[in-house]
């Protein structure tokens, strides 16, 4: 399974590598709109990956966290306040690829 994640990893990177020269080619009766819909397309797509994410690590690290006290429950309150701070940073992350994405929204609306 891990194996073909990486491979399913390696051949999207490669795709967007790939088509990246495609969308700097400049064509004279380019349609400017089009630039538009293409940066709320990736925005919205790029949001939903970082909150899929963001959601499975938060699942891992509470898992990980019940499994932790259980086993020794005497370092209960060491590993709740590193829970807690784990879910602060993984759901920063998420919060600044919305950031981002506004702010891309943003400067593209103003030139449309």
């Amino acid at each position: 399974m891990n194996q073909k994640m990486k491979a399913l990893g390696a051949f999207l990177f490669l795709l967007i590598v790939m088509s990246a020269p495609l969308l700097a080619q400049d064509d004279i009766s380019a349609n400017k709109t089009a630039l538009f819909k293409w940066a709320m397309l990736i925005g919205g797509s790029i949001i939903a990956l970082s909150a899929a994410a963001g959601a499975f690590c938060q699942a891992k690290a509470i898992s990980s966290a019940c499994e932790g006290i259980s086993r020794n429950p005497g370092s209960g309150p060491h590993i709740r306040f590193l829970l807690i701070f784990g879910l602060v940073l993984i759901e920063t992350l998420v919060i600044y690829t919305l950031l981002i994405s506004i702010i891309i929204l943003m400067v593209q609306w103003g030139k449309y």
